[in-house]
């Protein structure tokens, strides 16, 4: 029934450096923290829509690689203005296929680039509106 329809909760992501990855989430990619019940340093949380979370977990045990086909994205409404941001925190960006510095334009319109985070996790940031 519809009532008992899923809906996302949250994502968790296991993480090497706490401090790193909330400056990241939060200076970066520009999400709001939320309370979180633990309050053990190990935890944050973001808001990444309406009743959805991002929460971020202390303890993984080192930075390993992550193929692209897995990654979070988000949108905004500017990628150029977001380009801006990655720059000035020194990030490289590339596009779908590898280009360094360079944003895919995908075959319905919609602008998307590719970086990673302090844990090595993908990131897509894309301008499409719905």
């Amino acid at each position: 029934s519809a009532a008992n329809k899923p809906v996302l909760n949250h994502i968790a992501i296991y993480v090497v450096d706490l401090k790193k990855s909330t400056f990241f989430y939060q200076q970066v990619i520009g999400l709001d923290t939320i309370p979180e019940p633990f309050h053990d340093g190990k935890h944050t949380w973001f808001s990444i829509g309406i009743k959805s979370h991002l929460h971020l977990i202390q303890g993984a045990a080192a930075v390993t690689e992550h193929p692209k086909n897995s990654h979070l994205c988000f949108s905004v409404g500017s990628v150029d203005l977001f380009i801006a941001t990655l720059k000035k925190n020194n990030i490289e960006y590339e596009n779908w296929t590898g280009e360094k510095n360079t944003v895919t334009t995908r075959v319905d319109g919609v602008k998307q680039l590719y970086f990673k985070d302090p844990d090595g996790y993908w990131v897509e940031i894309n301008d499409a509106k719905e």
